[in-house]
């Protein structure tokens, strides 16, 4: 062991360890020819505790490359699901395993989990390994999300891995990786799904005690947590696909074994940002009927949790499940409109105007399919050039968007929004401007510019354009 390693020297605590081996299988790490590491996520770091100064890249490869000296066991976690739609047996971590538990500075309990780390008895005939695209796919992603406020897991590192991997969805042979994910929780919707699968009432009792116990600490003393809980996990969810729909973030892989139980974002395959505004637009090439479409996600969000009801309902009352369910329509709109006003830079304010804004704006944005992305970069740099004399503002789009036809919509748009914008007062103005830059980043990540960055580590092993795109999706 590398002497004074801080990434093993961490408190690991084995809280689903504990739960006893009816969640998970004991496994061990693939050994790897080669330990490059690519990406460490030093923000990540402080939130540990740690000075990133003091942790190597050595740090990173002995522990999450390497595995030599790991803390505690390897756990592949055991996991059923609906996936498009149809019940499947046969999962669990195929190509991970939850590595260890820490304690952030917050207090808050976190997973250290794995990707690409080798065969586990659910690998279902696969290799166990994640090709080195598809890790830097996963890095951006989250990182974008984090970025636009969306509550996501984060990779913690990225290790190219020597070995040469054939896929029928990329290039073959391409380049291998491992990464870890941090996030709050690997516990699924699945995982409480193949319980049920299994007629084990007394363990998603017990699993469900767990997630209230670590996740949900304040309601641990009330006599209907159980309730609460799923109050409080429908919520949690509502908000999340309301921050992907503002994002303009197209998941792709809705199965109920990619739903958290904290309802958080994880697990990014074959995502994409969408580039215009299309509720039809279908990320997987393997959607063929557009279930996971964008605009179907808050509808599959809430399928999902209603399927979590039958497990949940063997430990809990029906019409309680049937009560919080009810609440997701409005927790949906509710967050989905303010994040919209906040992309617009008015949403400090509850002003008359505001529905109408936004609702011309989803009209403007898929009438012109003027890129999505683009629209909100754009107009947070026209603002910011012009806030110090924002009462005389100008909102031409058609300077920001040449061949934009101005047209009635197009003028409604301009007249209303600025209106709402040079009556405000000067405090709620610049507070709306705080929020516009908070919430939109100076960059987009639709699939272009993520192949543009992938085609030079494949054809020249240069790593600047990735390197930039992060530095550029982090700056405000």
């Amino acid at each position: 062991m590398t002497p004074g390693n801080p990434l093993l020297a961490l408190n690991y605590e084995p809280a689903l360890e504990s739960l006893g081996d009816d969640y998970y299988d004991i496994v061990a790490a693939a050994e790897f020819p080669q330990h490059i590491l690519r990406f460490r996520n030093n923000d990540i770091l402080a939130q540990l505790g740690l000075n990133p100064q003091q942790v190597s890249d050595a740090d990173f490869i002995e522990a999450f490359g390497r595995f030599h000296h790991h803390p505690r066991h390897l756990l592949a976690l055991r996991y059923h699901g609906y996936q498009f739609g149809e019940y499947n047996r046969h999962l669990g971590d195929g190509r991970g395993f939850l590595y260890g538990q820490v304690r952030g500075i917050d207090g808050a309990l976190y997973d250290f989990g794995t990707k690409g780390s080798g065969t586990t008895p659910y690998s279902r005939n696969g290799d166990g390994r994640l090709t080195l695209k598809g890790g830097v796919r996963e890095v951006l992603a989250a990182e974008m999300l984090h970025r636009m406020g969306v509550r996501t897991s984060r990779c913690l590192s990225l290790i190219e891995t020597g070995e040469s991997l054939w896929r029928g969805d990329e290039p073959s042979p391409t380049r291998s990786s491992v990464m870890v994910r941090f996030n709050r929780s690997h516990i699924r919707f699945g995982t409480f799904e193949r319980l049920h699968n299994l007629g084990r009432k007394d363990l998603i009792q017990k699993l469900l005690d767990h997630v209230i116990q670590y996740y949900y600490p304040d309601l641990i003393a009330e006599e209907n947590r159980y309730s609460l809980f799923y109050a409080q996990l429908v919520e949690k969810v509502a908000k999340l696909v309301a921050e992907w729909m503002a994002a303009g973030f197209c998941h792709a892989v809705l199965n109920t074994d990619n739903m958290s139980i904290t309802g958080e974002s994880f697990d990014y395959g074959p995502y994409a940002f969408i580039p215009t505004y299309d509720l039809k637009f279908t990320a997987a090439y393997f959607d063929y009927y557009g279930r996971y479409s964008y605009g179907n996600q808050p509808g599959i969000c809430k399928l999902n949790l209603e399927m979590l009801q039958a497990p949940l309902s063997l430990v809990m009352h029906q019409g309680d499940l049937d009560v919080g369910l009810g609440n997701f329509e409005r927790h949906y709109y509710a967050a989905y409109r303010q994040l919209m006003l906040d992309k617009l830079g008015v949403g400090g304010s509850d002003r008359s105007g505001n529905d109408e804004l936004l609702d011309l704006t989803i009209q403007l944005l898929h009438s012109t399919q003027i890129p999505y992305q683009d629209f909100f970069i754009n107009l947070t740099d026209l603002i910011i050039n012009q806030w110090q004399n924002y009462h005389n503002i100008e909102l031409d789009l058609s300077l920001l968007f040449p061949g934009l036809v101005n047209d009635k919509l197009l003028a409604n748009w301009q007249e209303l929004y600025r209106n709402i914008l040079t009556e405000l007062p000067e405090t709620e103005f610049e507070s709306g401007l705080e929020r516009m830059q908070n919430i939109n980043p100076k960059v987009s990540l639709i699939r272009p510019h993520i192949e543009a960055v992938w085609s030079a580590i494949e054809q020249e092993d240069n790593w600047q354009p990735f390197t930039d795109l992060l530095i550029a999706i982090k700056s405000k």
